[in-house]
């Protein structure tokens, strides 16, 4: 059967019970699957490295038409595509392996950055209403750690030609509660799908 979509989020950490990435994750994929896509899910851990060697091993298995890794982003209020991932891992506090990598390349000998291939624009223009944005940092933590292997993978592995994908933030529960998450997700997801070349509207920030 062919996969459509391969869909991630984070385990909790911090000290936290849940991570609304993978709440968003659950709603959207029962979404999806009730519109006829077929969804491949996978709970990452919260830990430099090992996430991203999952999510690359992941995507070799169902080898699927897009791929989008979700990331909690507190502090934020509405649902961010983003736009850039950069090589380097600077941890403000420790993975839940208990590592604090400080100034680390993601990818040794990698290139700074790669940009998202999903049609972040095209996907922010399909809200309806929920509250999103273009984002230009996916920080320096493991959600940059999994969106940098992510593109490096589809970037440089020829066998992977074809694939699309980047990384998605959603907010905190106080900030929008999972269900509109989870909704405005799915809706950008099915834009995704059938949008290869993104809209061509203004998305930057002027910091």
């Amino acid at each position: 059967m062919t996969t459509d979509l391969l869909l991630t989020g984070f385990e909790p950490f911090d000290g936290a019970a849940v991570n609304e990435s993978w709440e968003a994750v659950r709603r959207a994929t029962s979404l999806l699957r009730s519109a006829g896509v077929a969804v491949e899910v996978l709970e990452l851990p919260v830990e430099f490295g090992r996430a991203g060697n999952l999510l690359t091993a992941a995507v070799r298995k169902h080898r699927p038409s897009l791929v989008v890794a979700v990331g909690l982003a507190a502090g934020r209020t509405g649902i961010t595509p983003e736009r850039v991932a950069v090589n380097v891992r600077d941890a403000r506090i420790p993975d839940n392996a208990g590592a604090s990598p400080v100034d680390e390349q993601v990818v040794a000998g990698g290139p700074v950055g790669y940009f998202s291939t999903l049609p972040i624009k095209a996907m922010v223009a399909a809200l309806d209403g929920v509250p999103g944005s273009v984002s230009q940092t996916a920080g320096t933590y493991v959600c940059n750690d999994v969106f940098y292997a992510l593109q490096h993978l589809l970037a440089r592995d020829g066998g992977l030609a074809g694939i699309r994908g980047g990384f998605v933030h959603v907010p905190a529960a106080d900030a929008l509660d999972t269900a509109t998450t989870g909704r405005g997700l799915a809706r950008m997801i099915e834009v995704a799908l059938r949008t290869e070349v993104d809209a061509s509207r203004a998305g930057g920030a002027e910091h």
